[in-house]
């Protein structure tokens, strides 16, 4: 299925795509340490590691405290501003003149620092309630509050630009924010490979190979070695005996990925078209059974999460078309006329039968890789819908299946025509539809009375589409849903009526236009030339 998937688009789209290439987009790890995780770990740090024999809320603080001063030495030492932020500022748009900075003289390390109030993971002290045999025995327990966490904006000679952020309270559980753009950025360069890069996304590049292999490139042990780095510098500090004594080595868990298909075009014209056109059939026809086997699920009913198709307005002129599946979801936007990117998000990898794990992320690239072409392949099923007057001719004609004969379809058919419209939104019937609910849907939608359209008429349009191949029946259920091939000859009939029968029958025209008005719109010429055409095939008509 994927590799049919991608030579169907690249088959639509071929003559118009500069080139096409899938990476990591955005990586978000969460580092935990194995020593200091639970409540036990900790006593057996500070009684038996350490040496202080009665646990309090003031002996963490100050751990806090030491790491915040150490913070603030570091600043100053290395003369890296420190803040706090503001609430409604984007980070990563106030640091962004100290990293040209730092780019512009070619250097590595830290070039500045947040301080923010957030919510995170702490231990509580408690005395006992009751006294116990051993007087120091205090109860250390799990819980979220709000204290300090630290961000440092890193430029990394691996890694490219990330972000390192600190929790200054135990168990100093540490978060990384990676791009996988950033990573190719570097790879390319050390490659001496000729590239233009817009934010995220490469607009064009000299070895489109070459781009693809450093996109595969990054791995979990690249990952790990630069992150075990960072941590060593900036995280907390531990003495060599605590180091020797208690395990103090970073597990890396993976919160949240995103991966991307990028379609790069020669020209900018057709890209907010196909968008366009994509999400106005992506709402139609991406229900709930489309989207599981997209994501390569069953749809059954006690599926947890979202199964939903939404168009999201992120800011003036750019939408975002998502598909929801569990706790992830699958995003197609074009950003700025520049670029098209189906980029699928998870927030826990367990909805996909992975694990969370940094080791895992190979798995995580196949998985991913594997859904987006999917996704690609569905929409370029959608998408060809091109105009085939020898299909129209053919489907006209009466066909004979054994010894039933059934009747043509006619693309002037009113019936027909409300019948497929109602087919194609059966975005909440995902069982197919019965033979009732389409007779009342269709007279509900057009207003039409029992008199005009009885169940009859309906059961007779049915078989003749269902004897075309345009209609199949689910399973062994007197229910009906379009097949693959009636999706596209549905789509065909109404774009026919809707975007050329209905704007010629209903022309603005009401007069004959004067043949010297010129119009600056191209869309006007063409109607002022259809409506001469037509008037010539009247006059000749006439004189016949």
């Amino acid at each position: 299925m994927r590799v049919f998937a991608m030579e169907l688009f690249t088959k639509l789209f071929g003559d118009l795509l500069l080139f096409v290439y899938h990476c990591f987009d955005r990586i978000v790890i969460h580092g935990y340490l194995s020593g200091l995780s639970r409540p036990e770990q900790v006593v057996h740090f500070f009684r038996k590691v350490v040496g202080i024999p009665v646990l309090s809320k003031e002996i963490l603080s100050q751990r806090t405290a030491d790491y915040q001063n150490w913070v603030e030495a570091f600043a100053r030492n290395h003369n890296i501003p420190i803040e706090w932020a503001e609430k409604g500022v984007r980070k990563e748009d106030y640091v962004l003149p100290w990293l040209r900075r730092m780019t512009k003289r070619n250097a590595y390390g830290v070039y500045f620092i947040f301080k923010s109030m957030e919510q995170g993971p702490s231990f509580r002290v408690s005395v006992p309630k009751y006294p116990t045999k051993d007087p120091n025995h205090r109860i250390l327990a799990r819980q979220r509050s709000r204290f300090t966490h630290d961000y440092f904006y890193i430029r990394d000679e691996v890694l490219g630009p990330m972000v390192m952020r600190v929790a200054t309270f135990f168990p100093f559980q540490t978060t990384y924010y990676l791009n996988g753009h950033n990573f190719i950025e570097r790879e390319l360069n050390r490659a001496q490979v000729g590239f233009r890069k817009n934010d995220n996304a490469f607009l064009a590049i000299d070895d489109v190979a070459a781009l693809q292999a450093a996109a595969d490139r990054l791995s979990p042990d690249i990952i790990r070695d630069r992150l075990d780095y960072w941590t060593l510098i900036l995280g907390p500090k531990f003495s060599v005996k605590e180091r020797k004594r208690v395990k103090l080595s970073r597990f890396y868990a993976i919160s949240q990925i995103e991966y991307c298909r990028n379609f790069i075009f020669k020209r900018n014209f057709p890209i907010h078209k196909l968008f366009e056109r994509g999400c106005e059939l992506g709402l139609w026809r991406l229900t709930a059974h489309k989207i599981t086997e997209i994501f390569g699920a069953r749809l059954h009913r006690r599926l947890p999460g979202k199964l939903a198709t939404v168009i999201d307005q992120i800011e003036h002129g750019h939408h975002v078309f998502r598909a929801y599946f569990k706790h992830a979801f699958l995003k197609q936007y074009e950003k700025f006329a520049t670029f098209l990117r189906n980029e699928l998000c998870s927030n826990n990898l367990n909805d996909f039968g992975l694990k969370k794990g940094l080791d895992n992320l190979d798995a995580v690239r196949q998985t991913f890789k594997v859904i987006t072409s999917r996704f690609a392949g569905f929409q370029a099923q959608w998408l060809n819908v091109h105009v085939d007057f020898p299909l129209l001719q053919r489907i006209a004609l009466p066909i004979t299946i054994g010894s039933v004969r059934y009747p043509g379809i006619k693309i002037h058919d009113r019936r027909v025509i409300r019948l497929l419209e109602v087919l194609l939104h059966g975005g909440t019937h995902v069982g197919g539809w019965t033979a009732k609910e389409i007779h009342q849907s269709v007279r509900t939608t057009f207003g039409l009375s029992e008199r005009s359209y009885g169940l009859n008429q309906l059961r007779y349009d049915l078989r003749k589409l269902k004897g075309h191949g345009l209609l199949e029946r689910d399973g062994s259920r007197y229910a009906y849903r379009l097949t693959p091939k009636g999706v596209q000859v549905a789509l065909l009939f109404l774009f026919f009526h809707k975007r050329l029968c209905g704007p010629l029958a209903n022309s603005r025209f009401h007069h004959r236009p004067d043949p010297q008005h010129r119009p600056n719109s191209r869309l006007e010429a063409a109607y002022h030339r259809a409506d001469k055409a037509i008037q010539n095939i009247v006059d000749l008509l006439a004189a016949a």
